[in-house]
């Protein structure tokens, strides 16, 4: 993503876990680990390989994916989102968003000069880590608290959508706000707020 160029090939959900697993191993105390977008599928890969070492899971608008399921098989329950219809795939295992479609689904409540700055970081990414079934247990990723963040006005993954996956896992406390799928960009004061209230 961005500027990191590893391989596509070499890119897989165990990696990206793994890889925030053993940055906090690396720290000395409890993270409060957040995922956003797909990244939700991520931090609970790695509260399942570093449960005690984290404080709290914290899902900003992400997919919430319950064991055996992958964040594919989550996303189709959603045929309202704009995403299927913007992405284009390619033989080598990679997805790529529509670019001019890039405001109008991730973006529609972001001012201008940030909608152009996340454009130019747009890159392939790798199918393979959202094809990829979670395997979480009770007894390691089911332990580690969980808070949700709902942007309202999500155009990749809907309010229904989020609501629906905190009711197969629930999450406590919920903050919803009125806000597109990157609130980092359209709302970072409210979205620092409520991080702010998990903080210890």
């Amino acid at each position: 993503m961005g500027a990191d160029r590893t391989p596509l090939s070499s890119v897989s959900l165990a990696a990206w876990a793994d890889q925030i697993a053993q940055l906090i191993r690396s720290v000395d105390e409890q993270v409060i680990l957040v995922g956003h977008s797909r990244g939700g599928v991520v931090i609970s890969e790695a509260a399942e390989r570093v449960p005690d070492q984290i404080r709290t899971l914290v899902y900003v608008t992400a997919f919430l994916v319950p064991s055996g399921q992958s964040l594919a098989t989550m996303a189709a329950q959603a045929p309202e989102s704009q995403l299927a219809a913007n992405l284009t795939f390619s033989e080598d295992g990679s997805t790529t968003v529509n670019p001019d479609a890039v405001g109008a689904i991730f973006y529609n409540q972001t001012d201008e000069a940030w909608l152009e700055r996340a454009k130019a970081r747009l890159c392939p990414e790798p199918v393979a880590a959202l094809v990829t079934p979670l395997q979480l247990t009770d007894e390691h990723f089911g332990r580690v608290r969980r808070a949700y963040i709902e942007c309202s006005d999500d155009k990749i993954i809907p309010l229904s959508l989020q609501r629906s996956m905190q009711n197969a896992l629930p999450c406590e406390p919920v903050f919803t706000i009125a806000t597109d799928h990157s609130p980092f960009y359209s709302a970072p004061e409210e979205l620092a707020a409520c991080l702010l209230k998990l903080a210890p």
